[in-house]
C-alpha cells in the first residue's frame, strides 16, 4: 500500500538498490522514512527496534501534513533516485543520506538490508 502525498502524473518506481551492493554498510548513512498509517511500515519500524538499529539508521515518521519538512526531504530523495521524478511518495523508504537519493522502496528487501546491518560489525554495539 502507497502512501501519497501529491498527485500522482506517473506511475510510482520500485526503487531497489540494495545495502553491501554499491551502498556500503556504513554508520549514521541511511534514513527510513516511515508512515504509522501505512502497513508495510509497521515490520520495518519493528525490525529496526528489534534488530538494535535505532541509534544508527535514522528514522523520520511521516504525518499527514504533506507540506511538512519530512516529506518535503522525500520528495527530494526520489526526485534524487529518479530524474524528473513527480510520481507518489511512497514508505517505506530507505535513503542514502550521503547522496541525497532513496536507495529502496520495498519492504522485503529493506528488512533484508536492516538484518544484513545488524549483523555487520560497523554495526554492533559498542564499535
Amino acid at each position: 500500500m502507497s502512501h501519497t502525498v501529491l498527485p500522482r502524473t506517473a506511475p510510482a518506481p520500485e526503487l531497489r538498490g540494495r545495502l553491501g551492493a554499491g551502498f556500503s554498510p556504513v554508520p549514521h548513512r541511511y534514513r527510513l522514512y516511515l508512515s504509522s498509517g501505512c502497513p508495510r511500515s509497521l515490520p520495518v519500524t519493528a525490525a529496526l527496534a528489534e534488530l538494535g538499529l535505532g541509534t544508527s539508521v535514522a528514522a523520520t515518521h511521516l504525518g499527514p501534513d504533506p507540506d511538512a519538512p519530512g516529506h518535503t526531504a522525500l520528495r527530494l530523495a526520489y526526485e534524487a533516485a529518479g530524474h524528473h521524478f513527480d510520481g507518489d511518495l511512497t514508505v517505506p523508504a530507505l535513503v542514502d543520506t550521503w547522496s541525497g537519493r532513496v536507495v529502496s522502496n520495498n519492504t522485503p528487501d529493506i528488512l533484508d538490508d536492516l538484518r544484513f546491518l545488524a549483523a555487520h560489525p560497523a554495526f554492533r554495539t559498542g564499535e
